[in-house]
């Protein structure tokens, strides 16, 4: 079988774990790198051809498909070259920074017919799978809690756009509520948010949120809790069940190098993006899911502000 030729564009904080997995498991070939930084690609594998621009990349490679790992704010107009130029593509969530780029990146993967994936890691971790796997048969979810929470210093490393309002799409609802939310849904299926509360800082950005859903099939309540300013780190899903059954997965149990995880979750996203790519697997429109959710968060906010507003000035 011929594996698919990858392109991975930017270099960043989480480009070392798509390295790695496309080393590991060995269901796709690296064939370019692209970043703009002379310093990345000089640290990037030295088999592979390097390019500065993603438009030359995407003319000059000879390539079957692109992982975009670029700032959020690039996402977009990285993908929509990425389509236009008939590359399938994996990108880092979030899919884009406003609602409305990520239609029309769904829309362009639809009419051209070519895959447009999301990469949301945490679905592929261990400790996730083995919670529901143990609730599979047993009684329903009544209700979910998603935690999400970490020093987003540590974790941004030399990335400093995480914290640019501007380029990130938000703070921590925009970059780190698509992968709490995908596991929402991932347990209770589609989802609509029905209160949501979100701290910024003195620089507008979001540091802390709590946002409440509720699903659509069933109406279990889920709630995701997001801190950006948590001293070390703590990513959970804790589910209770109709019969009183309360069970938990630790995201990073048994991993305690500094993003561990990550390692086998990326082999996950490389494996599940590759059957894709084969025909093996369907691809839903989770992304454009969760881009949605992080919306309607800040919506909801919107709404709290304004309604206090009123109340303290009639």
């Amino acid at each position: 079988m011929t594996l698919p030729r990858i392109g991975l564009i930017g270099l960043g904080v989480i480009s070392r774990f798509y390295l790695a997995a496309l080393e590991s498991a060995a269901c796709a070939r690296l064939v370019a790198v692209c970043d703009p930084d002379e310093n990345r690609l000089a640290a990037a594998p030295a088999h592979v051809p390097r390019y500065r621009d993603h438009g030359e990349l995407l003319r000059a490679a000879d390539l079957d498909a692109v992982v975009v790992n670029v700032p959020n704010d690039l996402h977009y107009p990285v993908c929509r070259d990425a389509l236009a130029a008939g590359r399938a593509v994996c990108v880092e969530k979030p899919l884009a920074t406003r609602a409305r780029d990520g239609h029309h990146l769904a829309r362009l993967s639809r009419q051209s017919g070519t895959v447009l994936f999301t990469s949301f890691h945490r679905r592929y971790n261990r400790e996730v799978d083995a919670l529901r796997r143990r609730i599979a048969s047993g009684a329903p979810i009544v209700s979910l809690t998603v935690r999400y929470e970490e020093t987003i210093e540590e974790h941004a490393g030399l990335d400093g756009w995480y914290l640019d309002p501007e380029r990130c799409g938000g703070g921590c609802v925009a970059d780190n509520g698509p992968n709490a939310f995908d596991l929402v849904h991932l347990f209770l299926g589609d989802v609509r948010v029905t209160e949501a509360t979100v701290h910024r800082d003195a620089r507008g950005v979001d540091r802390q949120a709590q946002v409440l859903l509720t699903a659509l099939s069933g109406g279990a309540a889920a709630r995701v809790v997001l801190d950006w300013s948590r001293p070390g780190e703590r990513k959970t899903v804790e589910v209770r069940l109709a019969d009183g059954t309360v069970d938990r997965a630790d995201m990073l149990a048994g991993h305690p190098e500094f993003k561990g995880s990550l390692w086998h979750e990326y082999v996950g996203v490389l494996r599940d993006f590759t059957a894709v790519l084969s025909g093996r697997r369907t691809n839903g429109p989770d992304g454009l899911a969760a881009l949605e959710l992080v919306a309607a968060t800040y919506a909801h906010d919107r709404r709290r502000h304004r309604a206090g507003q009123e109340v303290r000035h009639p």
